[in-house]
């Protein structure tokens, strides 16, 4: 047999053509971000602003962010902020976006981290993560879109469609008579749930109008309750027993956002399956409301960050064997839902479709997944006549 010599080293030699993936990369190019004002044509108001705690509703910001690449690629992405914060979300998008100018826009891990970094000082949460997520979502959109498929299938699909309720047709400020005309209106529509908002200073108002819907919907119909964070914990635990008899698919957000352990003592002494999540602004936040054992998680990707660290939380809450219900922003979530191993929920909001050229597919009770590649949808004319504000970095050829 041949003696090996251990102490000799032997490296292969490269063919004289060869090149590594930088020196092939596309790179980022050019970045336009503008600050827009979707305004709703009713004012909002949920139990927060029945005690006072916040004004209704009415309008929503939005940071929406473009980026095209050398080779031509294009991505676009979003992220929101209801009643304040828009502006300051906008001027700190402002300030990290040029990172983003000759990275390959493939490593969209390395680009988050960078960016995250690059606002490190004002912490790893609240406004300085959801200024990264337009620019996140923007990037992910462009790589399904370089692969000619809906985001959900780059990301692996487990279904076609989502299971779709809707919220906007049950605020507190609406008549319990014209929530019951919604009811009749997104049944029709194909909905396949109905949540409506609780937590009136008066309990007896809450149960009465619960007990319409239901009577209404009949039994077996998916429905849902959501209280906003206006329980604390005594009220919280009446207010979950009385609510047992309706059989409802969760009651959403029973106690405040932050209170983790309380929300999976209430999944644990209660049938009612609880759910929150919503207000949660990183991926550590929703591991310890994982680990505190709640029923169903409901991130929300442009308030996380993005959809990288929407993925982070999606295989944890996998993991961990959790329902995934997203918040809001169904035109991001319904492909990350549809990637989801156990049966997700989709929260249906008509309110932004006056922002995009393209609608989504209701019916049957589901949503389903446009053929469209990426995200699958493009910026209207009265999406760009709300622009407050806009700016562009990098040149676009």
């Amino acid at each position: 047999m041949p003696v090996v010599d251990a102490s000799a080293v032997s490296y292969a030699r490269a063919a004289p053509d060869a090149r590594i993936a930088s020196d092939t990369a596309d790179r980022i190019e050019w970045v336009r971000l503008a600050l827009a004002y979707l305004p709703l044509a009713t004012p909002v108001s949920d139990a927060k602003v029945l005690t006072g705690v916040q004004k209704p509703l009415t309008e929503i910001a939005f940071v929406f962010c473009e980026i095209r690449t050398r080779d031509g690629h294009e991505g676009l992405g979003f992220g929101y902020s209801k009643r304040a914060g828009g502006p300051g979300m906008y001027a700190h998008a402002k300030e990290i976006a040029p990172n983003l100018l000759g990275e390959d826009p493939n490593d969209i891990a390395k680009i988050a981290t960078k960016l995250q970094w690059a606002g490190a000082s004002m912490g790893r949460g609240g406004m300085t993560v959801q200024a990264i997520a337009p620019f996140d979502v923007a990037l992910w959109d462009m790589k399904a879109k370089r692969a000619k498929l809906p985001l959900a299938k780059l990301l692996g699909a487990h279904r076609d469609s989502v299971q779709c309720y809707n919220t906007s047709g049950g605020f507190l400020h609406t008549p319990l008579d014209q929530v019951l005309r919604n009811v009749d209106i997104s049944r029709e529509s194909g909905i396949g749930g109905i949540k409506i908002k609780v937590g009136h200073p008066d309990l007896a108002v809450d149960f009465q109008r619960v007990g319409a819907v239901r009577k209404l919907l009949g039994d077996g119909f998916p429905l849902m309750v959501d209280a906003n964070q206006q329980w604390d914990r005594p009220q919280a635990t009446r207010a979950c027993r009385a609510l047992e008899p309706f059989d409802l698919t969760w009651i959403e957000e029973p106690l405040d956002a932050h209170d983790y352990e309380g929300h999976g003592q209430l999944a644990q002494r209660f049938d009612t399956p609880i759910a929150t999540g919503e207000m949660l602004t990183s991926f550590e936040e929703h591991s310890r409301l994982i680990a505190a054992g709640t029923d169903f998680i409901q991130p929300d990707a442009p308030r996380v960050g993005g959809i990288t660290p929407f993925l982070k939380v999606m295989a944890l809450g996998e993991f961990h064997r959790r329902k995934l219900a997203p918040h809001f922003a169904m035109e991001i979530h319904l492909h990350l839902a549809a990637a989801y191993a156990l049966e997700p929920w989709l929260e249906h909001f008509e309110w932004l479709a006056p922002l995009f050229n393209e609608q989504l597919t209701l019916k049957d009770g589901r949503m389903w997944l446009p053929d469209r590649p990426g995200l699958g949808f493009s910026l209207s004319e009265q999406a760009l006549r709300w622009q407050a504000e806009q700016v562009e970095f990098g040149r676009r050829s």
